[in-house]
């Protein structure tokens, strides 16, 4: 949470730090396969299409970006006030290691307008379109005593949770909570992280609480948006309760053959919807052995406030589709996942994960199979993977990761499924 993360500005010893002010980053690469893929994209950062997709169609190996954790840039500060009051803040910038450019999942939508789903390369919507800064960008107060409050580009207190309780610690190659931002943005994964919003976190003993707010009203993020979170630490025991909404979420999409034919280049085509969610969370360690298990209930409604197409989303693309009606019933998507990891040594440990998505019939009418997204459905993933700690800074790791869809999870997909083994390697400063 923030306010360890502010903690360990003053007392890393061997942190890149001067004066208050602490360099951070990652490096993360390696090699994958798919049974079901579609080719490397230059533009987004996760590289390939480790979970089926609706592109998901040859066998492919290739080099793959960013498969246990982002690779980013960063600077975090933390400026003493008084005793028990510091001036904090934190920017980060992520980027694709392979193609050297800012992570910009928008770009890799765009490239895929108006391609059939044979000729597309590997895309997805994200929080991360192209800013310089398209982590976190906040500054703010912190305490102690009293807690840390950030205002500007927050993670939002559900991508907090997502990351600490997710077996796999958000990974894009083996994690489907990890690579799809759905469970993190209260069911949109632009809004895992909300431009121009409050973020309040207090933690006191085994007790912590947090509230975040969005005004909206902004281009990136038109909406308003909150979030509130309850947890607490006992001997080896983690837990905590998300409830959070927001209005007007903005789910981005390449355009169709026919949308391409009329629409300005490089725009794209977005589903709006009202997204309430509730989320519990929690880890167990005894031992050497780590469990985590979550479940989050989301759901989906036709937008209170639609927005008209022709508006300008984040990281300045263009919509030029709005869809305000996508969700004839409310939609409700239940996420559940859990694992266990295993430390072997002090420095090699194994994971095993799973995911499970089911959503209900949304449609006008009630169905079950594929042929309409609208249809009940389910998503399965199930992973395991290996890493190895050469030193403090870098490691080694290996594993896959196999995901299913069915019923209206799988409409309008070329393939079902995907088996996406990995190895690569990491460095951390």
């Amino acid at each position: 949470m923030l306010v360890c993360a502010w903690a360990g500005v003053a007392h890393a010893d061997d942190s890149l730090t001067w004066n208050g002010i602490t360099l951070y980053g990652a490096f993360d690469i390696g090699v994958a396969y798919q049974s079901h893929g579609a080719p490397l994209s230059q533009d987004w950062f996760v590289g390939v299409q480790y979970l089926i997709a609706k592109n998901s169609n040859k066998s492919i190996t290739s080099v793959a970006p960013n498969g246990l954790s982002q690779s980013k840039l960063g600077l975090r500060g933390n400026e003493a006030l008084t005793d028990d009051l510091s001036f904090v803040f934190d920017v980060e910038m992520g980027f694709d290691p392979q193609s050297g450019r800012l992570a910009d999942a928008l770009a890799s939508l765009a490239h895929n307008n108006g391609k059939a789903l044979a000729d597309q390369t590997s895309a997805g919507d994200s929080s991360r379109a192209g800013q310089i800064f398209n982590g976190p960008a906040v500054a703010g107060l912190s305490s102690p005593t009293w807690g840390t409050l950030t205002v500007g580009r927050n993670n939002t207190l559900l991508l907090d949770n997502i990351l600490k309780y997710d077996p796999m610690g958000g990974s894009y190659a083996f994690s489907v909570i990890g690579l799809s931002g759905v469970v993190a943005g209260m069911g949109a994964t632009q809004d895992a992280r909300l431009d121009g919003s409050l973020k309040y976190f207090y933690k006191q003993d085994g007790f912590r609480a947090g509230v975040l707010y969005q005004p909206g009203k902004t281009d990136s993020s038109p909406g308003k948006a909150w979030q509130g979170d309850i947890g607490f630490d006992y001997a080896g025991l983690s837990v905590d309760g998300i409830y959070g909404h927001k209005d007007d979420a903005i789910s981005a999409a390449s355009l169709s053959p026919a949308q391409a034919t009329t629409a300005p280049q490089d725009s794209l085509a977005a589903t709006i919807s009202d997204n309430t969610s509730y989320t519990l969370a929690g880890s167990y360690l005894i031992g050497a052995i780590k469990a985590f298990l979550g479940y989050e209930h989301i759901r989906y409604e036709n937008p209170s406030n639609p927005l008209a197409a022709g508006f300008t989303g984040l990281g300045g693309y263009f919509f030029s589709f709005s869809n305000n009606a996508a969700f004839p019933r409310p939609k409700v998507l239940q996420a559940s996942w859990g694992g266990l990891k295993y430390r072997i040594t002090n420095d090699f440990d194994i994971t095993g994960a799973f995911y499970h998505y089911d959503q209900n019939s949304y449609g006008v009418k009630s169905c079950s199979d594929t042929s309409v997204p609208t249809c009940s459905g389910t998503y399965d993933a199930y992973s395991a993977v290996a890493d190895y700690r050469l030193s403090k800074r870098f490691d080694v790791y290996g594993g896959a990761m196999y995901s299913k869809a069915a019923g209206g999870q799988a409409s309008g997909y070329l393939h079902h499924s995907n088996l996406s083994p990995m190895v690569g390697m990491r460095f951390r400063f």
